[in-house]
């Protein structure tokens, strides 16, 4: 038979392939909608900066900004050195408080977020004009030189998220979406460890050696570099593993779609919408963006929680993933002995 003879009919393949345009379709729209309705025109709002209860000047100060517009949220703390601690663990972006000779000095780390230690300075710099107070701005965790902006930490988590869930979409191709065992369901989490392993390292690398960006935290960033592929694979693989194609377009919407602009990665969460302010706590681009800047600018404080998530991620997924294995498992004994006892009760033919 030649090729042409062997083509499906069009009854045959265009309803599926209606089905994948359409799915592309919505993708794509939401992919749209997602990042132009988030990002187009981030509208900051309840960025906390930190303030000593029992300064007055600062609070003051704090207290008119807030009085004229929702931009900057006020936190109180007890002491200074609580205030200073909470900015070091990524409460706040900022803490005023007063200094020598009736001066106010702002201290920020910028690691945490450039776009909104500047907003803090910007804003608080113009009320302290208006109140004739000198203001000194100091950074006590400034961001590398090399990323002024602080879009590394998020560039680097959508490559390994990336490199993550393209992993487990080629396995799923090449061997079928669904482990037909749990040792296939085993061989198949272990092939994604060592592929995060090695992605892992590549980034750090990459980001340290390669563009001197983090030159001195190879080790931190390839570790969470590598539990955040293996969280993105095992995510997808759980999700394909139950929904097939299906799988692969909800693991794009989840990690792609919606997580990029919801990591607060391009813009600290506080100036994206209400909707997606939140998403950082528990997608996977959120979360390993989290604890990248963690890692390498904080000293790992703050970073419990994103380590948490991902390494909760991971074990979800693993789960999900064996799960599915057995299930298949389970319908193909099923499938098998529906057609053992099909085949007993078939009349024998007269010889």
């Amino acid at each position: 038979m030649g090729e042409q003879g062997r083509e499906l009919p069009v009854r045959d393949w265009l309803p599926r392939a209606a089905a994948l345009l359409v799915g592309t379709l919505a993708l794509a729209t939401a992919f749209i909608a997602a990042y132009v309705g988030a990002l187009h025109k981030p509208t900051p709002r309840d960025v906390p900066v930190g303030v000593v209860r029992s300064d007055q000047r600062a609070e003051a100060v704090l207290a008119a900004v807030r009085s004229r517009t929702h931009t900057i949220k006020p936190v109180g703390y007890d002491s200074q050195d609580r205030a200073i601690d909470a900015l070091t663990s990524r409460e706040v972006y900022a803490v005023l408080h007063s200094g020598p000779g009736g001066s106010l000095t702002l201290t920020t780390a910028s690691a945490a977020a450039p776009a909104a230690t500047d907003l803090v300075g910007q804003v608080l710099g113009q009320a302290a004009r208006q109140a004739n107070l000198p203001l000194q701005v100091t950074d006590a965790v400034p961001v590398s030189a090399e990323d002024p902006r602080g879009l590394v930490p998020f560039y680097l988590a959508v490559g390994l998220v990336l490199g993550g869930y393209l992993a487990s979409t080629a396995l799923g191709i090449s061997l079928g979406t669904a482990p037909r065992s749990l040792p296939r369901a085993a061989l198949r989490i272990g092939t994604l460890a060592v592929h995060s392993v090695l992605l892992g390292i590549i980034g750090a690398v990459l980001v340290g050696p390669v563009m001197y960006i983090w030159d001195h935290d190879v080790v931190a960033v390839a570790l969470v570099g590598a539990l955040t592929v293996f969280a993105a694979g095992m995510v997808a693989a759980a999700v394909q593993g139950w929904l097939g194609l299906l799988g692969t377009g909800l693991v794009i919407l989840l990690l792609v779609v919606l997580g990029n602009p919801g990591s607060g990665g391009i813009y600290a969460p506080e100036f994206l919408p209400t909707f997606l302010r939140g998403m950082h706590r528990w997608n996977v681009p959120g979360l390993a963006t989290d604890l990248l800047k963690s890692a390498v600018y904080f000293d790992w404080r703050s970073g419990r929680w994103p380590l948490v998530g991902l390494l909760s991620w991971a074990v979800l997924g693993i789960l999900g993933l064996a799960t599915s294995a057995v299930f298949q498992a389970h319908r193909r004994r099923i499938r098998a002995a529906r057609a053992r006892s099909t085949a007993a009760d078939r009349p024998v033919a007269d010889g």
